[in-house]
């Protein structure tokens, strides 16, 4: 089929309360969804999350990428089969092109060869069958006793696990509200987003695990090298995330012995087939950058194409934030819940509400 039109509609989600974490606290979320039509009208959407709060480019910047080199790369292209995806991305600018934008091109072309076609976006990426994605739940780093409050409703929910954000004062009242909470059954993660220098961390994380128990850490400090430092004296498992965001950044991981998995934003490695990349390389999980419905519907399906073995493989993904957001661009896929479906319905299996792109346009 020939690519027709690509259209990017800049948009902001509301959250229901502030989302608050160690680099910064956000009232909506700021992203631009991807229109990609073919000739017979046939549609795909992505969209592009700015990871502008971890030094990535902003909204504005991510538009003008969309509307003009990706735009002009993509017009009147064929796209047939999974190998014509990954060859749009990569001529949609190349490595000058942000990762953000570059996932939102992907995980479109993808949603709309599987419309396209009636094969579903997992399949495309290689897995062999759908199934229920475990997830956790998300708390941020507000006041112990609301992110307790919120801890108690989430297991109640069904989540097994949940991840805290931490790095922001309170750290240890927080977990301890939280632990008391849910009780000793649920696993706790914590995320400091690289917010501790190398000696807190050891402090930190020592002290949590013998307080709570912990089942990992996602990015305690800033650099790789810190977190080899930390792993070789951590008796928690630790996982980067800022720190690894392309095959390369995986491999120095791996020289340095820095971490025991990664998680991939699809936004900050560039898109689905980046992130099953890496996950090649080294243990990993997908986790949300604050997604759309149409990114985590993204997540969930990369989620099925990783490797079935290994440490990563029986933990829970980082996908069940919706449920953070006011509103959304997209319904469809059950998603928000501990162990969402992706389904078996061509693309992505979400349906983009027209309505909500011109309720929620910036």
């Amino acid at each position: 089929m020939r690519i027709a039109g690509v259209e990017a509609f800049p948009v902001a989600l509301p959250f229901r309360e502030p989302y608050i974490a160690a680099n910064g606290t956000i009232e909506q979320r700021e992203m631009v969804v991807l229109r990609i039509t073919s000739e017979d009208g046939t549609a795909g959407h992505g969209d592009a999350v700015p990871m502008s709060l971890r030094g990535g480019p902003g909204l504005e910047r991510i538009l003008d990428e969309l509307e003009g080199e990706c735009a002009g790369a993509l017009a009147g292209r064929e796209l047939d089969d999974a190998s014509d995806v990954r060859r749009l991305v990569g001529e949609c600018g190349g490595a000058g092109l942000s990762s953000s934008a570059s996932a939102a091109v992907d995980v479109a072309l993808i949603d709309l060869l599987g419309r396209a076609t009636g094969i579903p976006a997992w399949r495309i990426l290689g897995a062999s069958a759908a199934g229920p994605v475990a997830c956790n739940g998300t708390l941020g780093g507000g006041q112990p006793r609301a992110v307790a409050a919120a801890a108690r409703e989430l297991a109640r929910a069904g989540f097994r696990t949940l991840k805290v954000k931490v790095g922001t004062g309170e750290d240890r009242e927080r977990l301890l509200a939280v632990r008391e909470a849910v009780g000793p059954d649920v696993a706790l993660r914590v995320d400091a987003n690289g917010a501790w220098c190398l000696s807190r961390a050891q402090r930190e994380l020592t002290e949590l695990n013998r307080e709570v128990g912990l089942e990992l850490a996602e990015q305690p400090c800033e650099s790789l090298e810190e977190l080899s430092g930390l792993r070789a004296s951590a008796d928690v498992p630790i996982v980067a995330d800022e720190s690894v965001a392309t095959a390369a950044d995986a491999e120095r991981a791996l020289t340095l012995d820095a971490c025991d998995a990664v998680t991939l934003k699809l936004a900050k490695v560039g898109g689905p087939h980046a992130a099953l990349a890496v996950a090649r390389r080294i243990p990993a999980y997908i986790s949300s950058a604050l997604d759309s419905a149409i990114g985590i519907a993204a997540g969930l399906h990369t989620a099925l194409a990783l490797p079935a073995s290994g440490f990563a493989a029986g933990l829970a993904h980082g996908l069940a934030t919706s449920a953070l957001f006011a509103d959304d661009v997209a319904t469809g896929v059950p998603i928000g819940g501990p162990a969402p479906d992706p389904g078996s319905s061509p693309g992505l299996g979400v349906e983009v509400d027209p309505a909500a792109l011109e309720r929620l346009a910036i």
